[in-house]
């Protein structure tokens, strides 16, 4: 079904930009209202769980290396158990789609492009999404590696643009409410990091296995230090207003002016924004096209991709009726929704694979 094969730096190029792109918008803003001052701990607290997801996936990958959770969880549970579970982590992968290509779309309307039709920016990016999903995970590897210098190099630029207007007294006082606040604003954080659990699709086609577990990590703690800094940044220069704030990076990167002259910069994070998107949808894009069609024992993934990119678009719409919906899902279903799927139930998937061979090798030697 997929012959290509990509390197471990590659996924993790993917899988970076899928996990940061929308996490920098939002994550700032969703940690203040809880942690306050202390929002730069709440992702480290969070990625605790991509830490452990990444584990998960990764020991699952080394019980059925040349499958998917797609493939293997028939093999643990039972062929209909293991479709039933398939078909909700389906379910939730191209509603996640939907809603990411939404987000993107609801952005690029309220800050830049006004007057366009949401539905021409939405199907734009899908069908652009579409192009690279049909040549493949080696085209897509090779998409993510050419744009990732285009997505980190602006998000580090901003440090030294920003840093005149940082007022480091905002950090203060650390820790006046104690550990629960930064607990509390973790939790909405830690959906994003669970999504490093997309890699079961995309480690049997690596070129070098073994080295899946150290990207993997890698790519977690480098999201967790993005995500830290983005909240030192905007803390610094927003100070508590930060909770106020929809979109906290974008306001934040208004205040750069040098001499009247290099100030306005809103299109450094719109160019941080559309290549993240681009590569996010992207690669949930492939796991609905590829996972789909192994649910539905198809010899290639190809076909169903178009049609795919139709249901894309309609959950975009049909599962967020307004940007206040959307808003409220993340800050109460979605926490415990993505954990369920990507922690929950793969963790699940391990034990039962483990306590299998473990009997199995049991009865070999008795």
């Amino acid at each position: 079904m997929e012959k290509g094969k990509i390197s471990s730096l590659q996924m993790a190029m993917m899988m970076y930009p899928a996990i940061v792109a929308t996490a920098i918008l939002s994550v700032p803003s969703i940690t203040a209202a809880y942690a306050e001052q202390d929002l730069w701990l709440s992702p480290i607290l969070a990625s605790l769980t991509g830490f452990a997801t990444a584990y998960i996936a990764v020991r699952l990958h080394k019980l059925y290396p040349s499958q998917t959770v797609i493939q293997f969880s028939e093999q643990i549970i039972g062929r209909i158990p293991g479709k039933v579970l398939s078909f909700f982590i389906l379910v939730y992968c191209i509603q996640s789609t939907g809603q990411i290509t939404r987000a993107y779309g609801e952005f690029i309307v309220t800050f830049f492009l006004f007057k366009t039709p949401l539905i021409v920016i939405i199907a734009s990016m899908v069908l652009l999404c579409a192009v690279v999903v049909y040549g493949g995970v080696e085209v897509l590897g090779r998409a993510a590696q050419l744009f990732f210098p285009v997505f980190v190099v602006p998000l580090i630029l901003l440090i030294p643009l920003l840093s005149p207007n940082f007022e480091i007294g905002n950090i203060l006082p650390i820790l006046e409410g104690g550990m629960m606040p930064p607990i509390k604003g973790a939790i909405m954080p830690s959906a994003w990091f669970t999504e490093i659990f997309l890699i079961l699709f995309f480690l049997p086609f690596l070129a070098d296995r073994e080295k899946g577990m150290k990207y993997g990590m890698i790519t977690v703690f480098v999201v967790m230090i993005t995500l830290v800094v983005v909240n030192l940044i905007v803390l610094f220069v927003l100070g508590i207003t930060t909770a106020s704030k929809e979109y906290p990076l974008m306001i934040a990167s208004r205040y750069i002016s040098y001499a009247d002259f290099f100030e306005n910069l809103d299109a450094v994070i719109m160019a941080i924004w559309i290549v993240g998107a681009f590569v996010k949808i992207s690669v949930f894009y492939y796991v609905v096209a590829l996972g789909t069609a192994q649910w539905l024992n198809l010899s290639d993934y190809r076909p169903i991709i178009w049609p795919i990119g139709i249901l894309i678009v309609q959950f975009s719409f049909w599962s967020l009726p307004s940007t206040m919906e959307f808003s409220r899902y993340q800050n109460t279903a979605l926490p415990f929704y993505a954990n369920f799927i990507q922690v929950f139930i793969p963790l699940f998937l391990l034990v039962v694979a483990v306590v299998r061979k473990r009997k199995q090798i049991g009865s070999k030697t008795s």
